[in-house]
C-alpha cells in the first residue's frame, strides 16, 4: 500500500483509450490510493473507444484541484474533448503550479497543450502528436515513458506498465 492516504483524480470523456483510464485506475487502488473519476456531469456514465463503461464519481465543476495528490489524463479520443473544459484547463494549471503529479498518455497531451503547461517540459505522447507537443515549446522524445520533475508521460498501451512504474514512484516520493 505504497500510495496509502494519495488521492488522485481521473478525467473522463466518452471515447478514452479503454486500458489507458482502467490500467492507471486500477494499480493506483491497488497500491491503496483513492481514485476519483471526474467527468462533465456527476454519476454519468461514459463509455470507452472499445466500449467499456466507467461511471464518474463527480463533475469537473466540483473538483478543487488541492484536495488532490495528482491527476491523470488517458489517452483515446477523449483528450480533445476534455481540452475544451475552462474547468479541466484551470485544474491542470493548478496542479502544474503546485508541482502535483500530471499523468498523460497518448493524445491526452492536448489536454496539457491546451492548459499552456509544455513549454521547456521533456516529454512524450503517441508519435501522431509530436508536432503538437513540439509547437507548445516541449522537448519530445519517442521513449515508453519520460519523466520531467511531477510531469510523467508516456505513449500508447504497450508502455502502461512502464508509465504506472514511474507514476507511483513519483506520487510515492511527493
Amino acid at each position: 500500500m505504497r500510495l496509502q492516504g494519495k488521492k488522485v483524480i481521473q478525467i473522463v470523456s466518452d471515447e478514452f483509450e479503454d486500458l489507458e483510464l482502467w490500467y492507471p485506475v486500477l494499480r493506483l487502488r491497488e497500491e491503496g490510493a483513492e481514485v476519483h473519476i471526474a467527468g462533465e456531469k456527476a454519476n454519468e456514465q461514459y463509455t470507452g473507444k472499445y466500449g467499456v463503461p466507467i461511471t464518474s464519481d463527480c463533475s469537473f465543476e466540483e473538483v478543487e484541484a488541492s484536495n488532490y495528490d495528482a491527476i491523470l489524463v488517458p489517452g483515446g479520443w477523449s483528450p480533445d474533448k476534455l481540452r475544451r473544459y475552462d474547468s479541466i484547463l484551470k485544474m491542470v494549471q493548478s496542479m502544474n503550479e503546485d508541482k502535483k503529479v500530471i499523468g498523460q498518455i497518448c493524445h491526452a497531451g492536448w489536454v496539457l497543450i491546451s492548459a499552456n503547461i509544455l513549454n521547456g517540459k521533456r516529454v512524450t505522447s503517441t508519435p501522431g502528436i509530436k508536432d503538437d507537443m513540439m509547437n507548445a515549446g516541449a522537448e519530445w522524445v519517442n521513449e515508453a515513458v519520460t519523466v520531467d520533475g511531477h510531469l510523467v508521460s508516456s505513449r500508447r498501451p504497450p508502455d502502461l506498465p512502464d508509465y504506472m512504474r514511474e507514476y507511483i514512484r513519483v506520487l510515492e516520493e511527493q
